[in-house]
């Protein structure tokens, strides 16, 4: 998933590993309540859980809030609009790997018929 174009006021991601929920919360201009809410309502949201149920995000947690935050403060979508939103977009992506998968094991079938036949 790509970052929205519309975050452009955002300050840009971080190169880090992990990202607290106070860090998050700046980078994506989210209080942090509303991003533990988040994480009831959108299955897709799911943070590391450490020690003391420290949360501890990751560079595509943090781009999938941006998204959640662009369809909900300036798409205008409800939580539950949203929530099937992201669930038709990663179905897509989904669909779109499986295929190339299959291509690409199509072909490498075809290879090892042809080595056989030999």
């Amino acid at each position: 998933m790509l970052e929205p174009t519309n975050n452009n006021e955002l300050p840009p991601i971080p190169g880090k590993r992990y990202f607290t929920i106070g860090e998050v919360s700046e980078l994506c201009a989210v209080k942090p309540h509303v991003l533990r809410y988040w994480e009831q309502e959108f299955p897709q949201l799911k943070p590391v859980k450490r020690r003391g149920n420290r949360r501890y995000y990751q560079r595509q947690d943090v781009v999938m809030i941006r998204e959640i935050r662009s369809l909900l403060y300036e798409q205008g979508y409800t939580i539950g609009g949203a929530r099937l939103q992201l669930s038709d977009t990663q179905d897509k992506e989904t669909s779109k790997c499986d295929t190339n998968t299959i291509h690409q094991l199509r072909m490498e079938m075809e290879e090892v018929l042809k080595i056989l036949t030999i």
